[in-house]
């Protein structure tokens, strides 16, 4: 018969426990510092212990516009091939767009 190796006393368990209710799921690198175990063992043992709540994860977009989206409309109003402007930020090119659209319409 095989034996486990154990890796967290009951002692270190409850001391983690502890430090995860005040710390929390960003805490993660100060429990492990304290602990003097990986992040990734910290992380296991709560899930295995049933406590783990992962971090939200971020929105991968943006809503608005895709990117491709607005070059089509800025040339549109420029009448020219805006393919240089592909390095440019969504923000940017919402500005530009903006402002070339107020400024068509001051004109007409």
């Amino acid at each position: 018969m095989t034996t486990t190796q154990q890796n967290y006393t009951t002692e270190q368990t409850e001391q983690l426990l502890q430090l995860y209710d005040e710390f929390g799921t960003e805490g993660l690198e100060t429990i492990a510092e304290q602990l003097q175990k990986p992040v990734r063992s910290i992380r296991s043992k709560l899930v295995k212990e049933g406590v783990y709540i992962p971090a939200p994860k971020l929105q991968p977009r943006k809503l608005g516009p895709s990117k491709k989206d607005m070059l089509n409309d800025l040339e549109t109003l420029v009448g020219f091939d805006t393919t240089g402007f592909n390095g440019s930020t969504k923000e940017a090119l919402s500005n530009l767009i903006a402002y070339l659209q107020t400024h068509n319409d001051q004109q007409t």
